[in-house]
């Protein structure tokens, strides 16, 4: 099991760059305005060689003059030390995350009656339509984040769902050796219960697997119980959890 889970994490640090990113003695400073927790957190890749407490520091220095929290990833493989390190520092717990994996069964088939529409290129219409969907209107957002999908340095699948000339629900699927990691799903409240998200879920796990993925992963915070449920129905089950630590400066 630590095996896979070493290489999920691997994968989606693949799966999605940071606008910034920095190494500091096996850490990995990545930094977004504050897009998401993932894209503006440190990330450990290895053993430290510094004092833990004098690299915490350092990070906390960096955030502030980025403008932004400094947030820890916590993911299974760093020691408890390192978290209980940080809640000494009265950093919160946020994004608690649960990564849910499948093995792709070869009877897949996508939900027949929903017109999903599979692109091998993320296209500014499709970013921009996520972020509607997402109702995101900060303008740095806007402004960075379309680079960060064009510099995913894997083959994608981006796919829609059209109605009424605009596109109402979205998913993204990234291939990396044999997994399928699925991303950006989702579906306009107004569209909601038409089975939309499944169809998009089932038709990257369809054409991945023509494409040689033998596996998928995904990421689901915790308590987002429809959203784990449609995962479970469609074969997901769960593999781990990790969550962020917030500096107490942003709380």
């Amino acid at each position: 099991m630590d095996k896979e889970i070493k290489l999920i994490e691997d994968l989606s640090l693949n799966a999605w760059p940071s606008h910034q990113m920095q190494i500091y003695d096996s850490w990995i400073l990545r930094f977004s305005y504050f897009y998401t927790h993932r894209t503006n957190s440190v990330e450990q890749l290895g053993a430290s060689t510094l004092p833990l407490a004098e690299k915490i520091s350092y990070c906390e220095s960096i955030y502030r003059d980025w403008g932004t929290p400094c947030i820890f990833k916590i993911n299974p493989f760093l020691i408890p030390d390192f978290d209980n390190m940080l809640d000494k520092r009265h950093y919160e717990i946020e994004h608690v995350t649960e990564v849910m994996t499948m093995q792709i069964p070869d009877n897949i088939c996508p939900v027949s009656d929903v017109p999903v529409q599979l692109d091998p290129k993320i296209r500014p219409e499709w970013i921009f339509s996520l972020f509607d969907l997402k109702e995101m209107t900060n303008e740095i957002h806007r402004q960075i984040v379309p680079s960060m999908y064009r510099a995913i340095p894997k083959r994608t699948i981006a796919a829609h769902i059209e109605a009424e000339g605009r596109y109402v629900a979205t998913g993204l699927g990234i291939l990396d050796r044999d997994y399928i990691g699925i991303y950006a799903i989702h579906v306009d409240p107004a569209y909601r219960r038409q089975h939309f998200a499944r169809a998009i879920c089932q038709n990257l796990l369809l054409q991945g697997q023509k494409q040689g993925a033998r596996k998928a992963y995904l990421q689901v915070v915790q308590g987002n119980t429809p959203a784990r449920k449609l995962y479970e129905q469609i074969g997901f089950t769960q593999l781990y959890t990790y969550w962020f630590r917030v500096s107490p400066d942003y709380i």
